[in-house]
């Protein structure tokens, strides 16, 4: 397991981008969960974020990729509108505890 972040540096309700070892991730912590995946969108392949750190559409209950709008779930990381409808974004195995989080590559 790679050290992704502390727990501080990853708020409810926000999300980050990761560069580990040349693996590009973004991850999102939501009612105290953490999610991460592959920051890449299943369409095209491109990054998914609009600015550094921002993946999240403007409610912050989906993931949305900058290209084509796509918007994900955050839980599953399923697309559920826009092109790559019933694609999913690639799940990585994670873990908090009191050091942070950490994120199997």
């Amino acid at each position: 397991m790679k050290f992704l972040c502390t727990a501080a540096q990853l708020p409810d309700n926000h999300s980050r981008s990761f560069d580990i070892d040349g693996n590009k991730l973004l991850a999102v912590r939501r009612a105290d969960q953490v999610y991460i995946y592959r920051n890449r969108c299943p369409h095209r392949g491109v990054p998914l974020e609009w600015h550094p750190d921002q993946f999240l559409d403007a409610s912050a209950s989906l993931i949305q990729c900058a290209t084509h709008g796509a918007l994900f779930l955050i839980e599953s990381g399923e697309c559920v509108a826009g092109p790559c409808a019933g694609q999913f974004l690639a799940p990585l195995d994670s873990r908090e505890d009191e050091q942070g989080i950490w994120v199997a590559l």
